[in-house]
């Protein structure tokens, strides 16, 4: 989007809630300003606010109070769920789209920008992320069809796999091996857990975007019908993610415990040791489940 609204000769500059994920550094190039390290001194003497892929102000963290008070125009563009509290006054969203790098997509053709192939490799990203490599139930005829323009456009999927999906760590895999031991099984609810203890991030000397996909090998056994992730936080919170498949909506099931997300994909931070909100949640993940057949 940053290089989008340059080709606009736009003063543009990016603000992650977040700091930004080395592993996607490569995206960032050396045309655009990432003024993330600023916090909300980057907000100050703004013209306008693009809030990307974030659908409720409160997860925008720290930037949270400082969104609320800008008196400037606030355009949200996404493609999650609504939720009552947005982060702006107008909103472009469709939750059919595969990524909220779709809707950009569209944006930037509508209004006749350039996609460059470095704009074209962001986007092509937000596309092969979202989706799992194409495997989701988001993956629709439109979704490929805008991969095959980004394509053409420029992009060497063979080199964007290999920097989104095949430069691990070495400590990722043996985190990895860490956690899949602590596997948990529900055969007759279809349910699939795995935990992680406090610390191992640093014990594996990896990042959080290194956890990435770690969810989606216990969605993977068969007969699952939701897959969790347990990470104890280390400061009495719980970050839970949740993965479905078929006809289970795990953003309504998320919304109990204050999380949400997408119907087959969602979050929440929950409060409590590690034993406590795993107990909770595997309880009343059962109880939703018997009620779903």
């Amino acid at each position: 989007m940053a290089r989008l609204l340059g080709q606009r000769g736009l003063d543009v500059r990016i603000v992650n809630p977040t700091p930004w994920p080395e592993l996607f550094n490569f995206l960032l190039g050396d045309d655009v300003v990432d003024a993330t390290a600023k916090g909300t001194a980057a907000l100050k003497d703004i013209d306008l606010l693009i809030v990307l892929d974030i659908s409720d102000v409160k997860r925008l963290g720290a930037l949270a109070d400082t969104v609320r008070a800008l008196n400037v125009p606030k355009l949200v563009i996404d493609h999650h769920i609504a939720s009552d509290d947005p982060a702006g006054n107008v909103i472009l969203t469709d939750v059919t789209a595969c990524a909220t790098g779709e809707l950009v997509y569209d944006f930037a053709c509508t209004l006749g920008f350039d996609i460059t192939p470095a704009i074209a490799q962001a986007l092509y990203v937000a596309a092969l992320t979202d989706t799992g490599s194409f495997r989701f139930s988001n993956t629709s005829p439109r979704c490929h069809a805008m991969a095959a323009d980004l394509l053409a456009s420029g992009v060497d999927p063979e080199e964007t796999y290999v920097r989104v999906y095949a430069s691990a760590p070495v400590g990722r895999v043996r985190l990895l091996g860490d956690v899949l031991t602590t596997l948990g099984i529900d055969e007759k609810a279809g349910l699939s857990w795995l935990s992680m203890q406090a610390g191992m991030l640093e014990r594996y000397g990896v990042r959080q975007e290194d956890l990435d996909g770690i969810v989606e090998h216990a969605r993977s056994i068969a007969g699952t019908r939701m897959a969790l992730l347990f990470r104890d936080l280390g400061y009495g919170k719980v970050k839970v993610s949740f993965r479905s498949t078929g006809g289970v909506d795990v953003n309504a099931f998320a919304r109990q415990f204050g999380g949400g997300g997408h119907a087959k994909a969602s979050g929440a931070l929950i409060a409590g040791t590690l034993d406590d909100v795993r107990d909770k949640v595997l309880t009343a993940a059962r109880q939703s489940l018997s009620t779903n057949p």
